[in-house]
């Protein structure tokens, strides 16, 4: 059958709407919207058969029951629903009654036409909705992990709308110890303060063993600055509680839901962090990013570089100290599950690289070692030799007993590549969000409802591999512990 013989079967289901019969014949001709071209071929029809041209209402139609006139008005209810949010990014899905998809099936089944025919109703409506969005918002459409997405209850009468979080970049150096990285909820009281109607004695009522953490001297200001309901932390590994985090520093992401601002001055955001954290924490290099970096600074192969202070039980001259860390240099390290985390992690074997090792006696029972080492090297472990479980060891090759007494983390590098990759931030992503005509492209599949869309919470529950990166000298576990690291 020719296209217009087609047409004329379709037209015959009267009253179908210039939408719905165009809609048959999305994929012929571009820069047509359907409606255009169900005129266009109710109008050739006519011509071809020498009869009157009579035009169809749109609110008449039996296929989409009129929904096809109210693309204005959906698209004034999306911007209305985002008044006083900054984004330049969204997305339009659309969630079509099953009624008007029954009968999108009927149309084409009683013109013997197949059921996949052109396009799919909700198709149709998330870009013409989309398009318009994108004008009154001044803003682009975006086909990935847009700023927001709107999802469009037909049969429901709602706009369901799901602002995506905003995700700043940087590196923190702890300038203190005993701050862990995240909250620590105590676990007596499981974070309450209250053991039964009694204030917690092991964390005086306030809920956590510690009362600073790297997590709450940075994230509330940045989601206060955003405007978000609600922020996370995530960092490229974590030190231990009692070491501090200095030289390069160590990277991280916050991320922030629902903001309502997203254009914020990262350098001012630089300073009301460092001036909220009061010297315990300080951050540096502040970026806006996008929702990959999550996964990029936890996932990341990372080697560390430590300093830590050395107490032996025996003394120990400068000759057999510098023959010790030569043979440590290069070596390859087996370290069995240390006793002070075997009750939370599995007991293995893990071989880890030592890159480099140089130190220098304080006096005869003190020194002062350097070690940068592959991810998940267990230092205190590496100096002590853990019983035996650690070979070779700094103390087993000095043939005394020796232990940290204390440990900096002074370096955080990517092992094969750097943490700062220009295609994670948003000042230097290559862009994949288009005007508001683009919205055009969207194909079938295309985010049809909010569900199908990612969030960046799939990213954030992900474990380090195999709790590699950890070490904690406090041996309590519960829901806020470390996932230790050095």
């Amino acid at each position: 059958m020719s296209i217009l013989a087609d047409a004329r079967a379709l037209a015959a289901q009267d009253p179908v709407c210039d939408a719905c019969l165009g809609r048959v014949f999305a994929d012929r001709s571009h820069g047509l919207t359907n409606a255009e071209r169900g005129k266009s071929l109710r109008v050739a029809a006519a011509l071809d058969d020498d009869e009157p041209y009579e035009p169809v209402e749109t609110a008449e139609c039996w296929v989409c029951e009129g929904r096809c006139a109210e693309f204005d008005e959906w698209a004034e209810r999306c911007a209305a629903a985002v008044e006083g949010v900054e984004f330049d990014t969204y997305q339009v899905g659309t969630r079509a009654p099953p009624l008007v998809e029954e009968n999108e099936m009927l149309l084409r089944e009683s013109a013997g036409l197949p059921e996949d025919a052109g396009e799919r109703f909700k198709s149709e409506y998330n870009r013409e909705v989309g398009k318009r969005v994108g004008r009154l918002t001044d803003t682009a459409v975006d086909f990935g992990r847009p700023d927001v997405q709107f999802t469009l209850d037909l049969e429901g009468d709602a706009v369901e709308v799901d602002v995506h979080s905003a995700f700043v970049y940087g590196r923190y150096r702890k300038l203190e110890r005993d701050i862990p990285q995240t909250e620590w909820p105590c676990n007596a009281c499981q974070g309450s303060g209250y053991v039964g109607k009694q204030p917690c004695e092991k964390c005086d009522g306030t809920g956590y063993l510690y009362q600073d953490s790297v997590e709450g001297l940075t994230a509330p200001v940045v989601r206060d600055v955003m405007d978000g309901t609600d922020a996370k932390f995530h960092g490229a590994g974590r030190e231990d509680v009692d070491a501090r985090m200095l030289g390069t520093g160590r990277p991280f992401v916050i991320e922030v839901m629902e903001p309502r601002r997203r254009r914020v001055d990262v350098e001012r955001l630089e300073g009301d962090i460092n001036a909220f954290a009061e010297g315990k924490v300080e951050v540096e290099g502040l970026r806006l990013a996008t929702y990959e970096m999550v996964e990029r600074v936890k996932g990341l192969d990372a080697s560390k570089r430590y300093r830590a202070e050395v107490e032996f039980g025996d003394a120990v001259d400068d000759e057999a100290l510098a023959d010790a860390l030569a043979e440590l240099e290069g070596a390859t390290i087996e370290q069995y599950t240390p006793h002070r985390v075997d009750h939370r992690r599995a007991n293995l074997t893990r071989e880890r690289e030592v890159y480099a090792a140089a130190g220098e006696r304080d006096d005869a029972s003190h020194a002062t070692v350097e070690i940068h080492g592959e991810g998940g090297l267990y230092i205190k472990e590496l100096v002590s030799g853990d019983e035996g479980r650690t070979e070779p060891s700094l103390a087993g090759l000095l043939g005394v007993d020796a232990v940290v007494t204390a440990l900096d983390v002074v370096g955080v590098y990517g092992e094969d590549e750097d943490f700062e990759d220009e295609s994670y931030f948003l000042d230097g992503a290559a862009d994949g969000a288009g005007d508001a005509d683009d919205a055009e492209a969207v194909a079938e599949g295309d985010a049809e409802t909010a569900d199908e869309v990612d969030d960046a919470d799939d990213a954030d529950d992900e474990d380090d591999a195999d709790g590699a990166d950890d070490e904690d000298d406090a041996g309590t576990d519960g829901p806020g512990v470390e996932n230790p690291e050095e």
